[in-house]
């Protein structure tokens, strides 16, 4: 029999360790101590001044807020997205649960808004994102069919 016995599991696990501490010397790390930690971007405290404009966008996405502001410029800038001349007759509304409701000031431009609603939607998705505005309700001049307080006549 040769004098050098095949290693047991204690041996084994023994000269796995002495290898893992010789490449973790190689590397610079040090027993014991706890693993270096990498930042990937720069963390700032809330007492550190930013810009302005990011701090907003930081607190509207922390509100969960983002969309309804989106909508806000949307209602603001109407015009421009519409054209002069829809923007006279046509008014939003409401937008809520991916609906966006617009009333119009005569039936002909309620029939109108109906027609070019694939359009409307696309240059409104286009302008907040893909999928923010799933329908459009035009409404159309008169009363509304709301339920309401019984009136004496």
């Amino acid at each position: 029999m040769d004098g050098a016995a095949a290693p047991t599991g204690i041996e084994l696990a023994r000269q796995a360790l002495a290898q893992a501490r010789a490449a973790a010397k190689e590397r610079g790390a040090a027993p014991g101590a706890a693993p270096r930690r990498t930042r990937r971007t720069p963390l700032r405290s809330r007492r550190e001044p930013q810009l302005f404009g990011d701090a907003v966008r930081a607190w509207l996405v922390e509100h969960g807020w983002q969309e309804q502001v989106a909508i806000g410029g949307v209602f603001g800038r109407w015009t421009e997205i519409v054209g002069e001349f829809n923007a006279q007759h046509l008014h939003p509304v409401s937008y809520e649960e991916g609906e966006l409701v617009i009333a119009a000031d005569s039936p002909t431009m309620a029939a109108h808004a109906r027609a070019m609603v694939r359009d409307l939607m696309r240059r409104l998705n286009e302008e907040l994102g893909h999928g923010t505005v799933r329908s459009i309700r035009v409404q159309g001049p008169g009363r509304s069919r709301s339920a309401g307080p019984l009136r004496v006549r």
